[in-house]
């Protein structure tokens, strides 16, 4: 009855390196998985997108950002069927796998934590709030919309002070297809 699709290659930088992979599972998957939603008797997919779908200026994003697209046009061809595509886009997932923190705390033992820009901000939200946004989402949406929660953003460095108070901060650089600051909307 209900698909929540959450699948996706998430790392900016290796997209950057290996494109045709990212477009095979982002966009493609995503492609396989709406046509098998439209071919059953499913009844409500909501997609998970990212920040970086949001003016994308990296592969992962621009990848992203064609899936909500995807998802969303899905509306126009369902026919008269009860079936309805939405999107849920927030950012990085606090403490999730790739995310900054597990990152830090790895890097901490070494005393240098490093920074690719210091004026670097980014958008987050805790595991326990992305699942409510998907469970609102499968309660409220109608169909065609791109739900995005207003969530708090924060400064790198304040994230690296937090871990690592005594360790000394690094800078490395931004990687390739990394934004400063990233966009919701």
């Amino acid at each position: 009855d209900t698909v929540v699709h959450a699948a996706a290659l998430k790392q900016v930088p290796a997209a950057e390196y290996n494109p045709m992979e990212f477009i095979n599972t982002n966009v493609l998957g995503a492609e396989n998985l709406l046509q098998a939603c439209l071919d059953t008797n499913v009844r409500q997919v909501v997609a998970l997108s990212t920040d970086k779908a949001a003016a994308p200026i990296n592969l992962y994003g621009a990848t992203k950002l064609c899936s909500d697209k995807l998802f969303i046009a899905a509306n126009n061809i369902k026919g008269e069927r009860n079936l309805s595509f939405s999107v849920v886009r927030y950012g990085n997932v606090m403490g999730s796998r790739g995310s900054v923190i597990p990152f830090f705390l790895e890097k901490m033992k070494t005393g240098v934590l490093p920074i690719t820009d210091p004026s670097m901000t980014r958008f987050n939200i805790s595991l326990s709030e992305g699942v409510e946004m998907v469970m609102w989402a499968l309660e409220n949406a109608l169909g065609s919309e791109v739900l995005v929660p207003k969530i708090p953003s924060y400064r790198i460095t304040d994230v690296a002070e937090a871990i690592g108070p005594s360790c000394e901060k690094q800078i490395i650089g931004v990687r390739p297809g990394e934004k400063i600051h990233e966009e919701m909307i």
